[in-house]
């Protein structure tokens, strides 16, 4: 992370970034955030981002009657001049002040929610591909945080740090009934036969902006697509595997445990990663 951060609109040395520690974010985790590339000094797909943060924002119940689009996107491009970044990544989180319930408090100045705003690092690329695996943990689809990104993230984080232990670069996580639910930190897609296969939303899968995006550019290459219920046998007998995220793009597969992967000559999820990486270059 960069030295400088934003923290409700002030630019500030991270040291000197001060948060309040009875707060129901830091209590109870109440808050959400996204994470978006930056290409050319600018963030990447910011309506979709910003939209999705609002929604998720509504469902954790994190009040944004403060919160301006307008000012956070001003202070957010404040924030990429100030840390010189013109490929990396920034993330937004908002964090909700009052607490309700055994631990009751109300914020001495007023303020409903926290925003912080920090910038990285781009993802390093590794052209020889991921390794993937299958993870232990799985997704609870009855949870009201499935699908949420929320500023409660261990489960995901513990799932990631699992297979990387076992020298693994990421993991497919199922849900409960045992479909197939996305990668750790990333949603999943496979190639069967030409069509392109994701895991539905109701499988507990994130609401990628990422993912969006990959489905509208296969419509526009033609490239048929279906978004269902999978197991692992499914996935085990795919084509291709890639995974996608804001921080990862699109990252190719080229192993999933046992099984190893080459990259056809029709390569569809080359293609895609291409049409991407166009996007990325026109600031899309």
């Amino acid at each position: 992370m960069h030295r400088r951060v934003i923290l409700n609109h002030r630019l500030l040395d991270f040291a000197r970034a001060r948060l309040p520690a009875n707060t129901s974010a830091a209590l109870h985790g109440r808050g959400v955030f996204t994470t978006l590339a930056v290409y050319g000094g600018r963030p990447f797909l910011w309506r979709e981002h910003w939209t999705r943060l609002v929604e998720h924002a509504a469902r954790a119940g994190v009040d944004l009657a403060s919160i301006e689009e307008e000012k956070v996107s001003a202070s957010l491009a404040r924030l990429l001049a100030a840390n010189e970044v013109e490929r990396g990544r920034a993330r937004i989180t908002l964090m909700a002040r009052a607490v309700r319930g055994l631990w009751k408090t109300q914020s001495a100045d007023g303020l409903a929610t926290d925003v912080l705003i920090t910038t990285g690092a781009a993802s390093p690329f590794f052209e020889q591909g991921l390794a993937l695996t299958v993870s232990p943990y799985r997704t609870n689809t009855l949870s009201p945080l499935a699908g949420l990104k929320s500023v409660n993230f261990l489960e995901q984080i513990l799932s990631w740090e699992e297979a990387r232990a076992r020298d693994f670069d990421e993991a497919v996580r199922l849900n409960e009934r045992g479909e197939v639910v996305s990668a750790t930190l990333a949603n999943l897609f496979w190639v069967k036969d030409g069509t392109l296969y994701t895991p539905a939303l109701s499988t507990g899968a994130l609401a990628g902006t990422t993912r969006a995006r990959l489905l509208v550019l296969a419509e526009e290459m033609a490239v048929p697509f279906v978004e269902g219920v999978y197991d692992l046998s499914d996935l085990g007998g795919a084509d291709e595997i890639f995974i996608t995220s804001a921080v990862l793009g699109v990252r190719l597969v080229t192993s999933f445990d046992y099984r190893r992967y080459s990259v056809p000559m029709a390569s569809v999820a080359l293609h895609l990663r291409e049409a991407f990486r166009q996007l990325t270059l026109a600031g899309a």
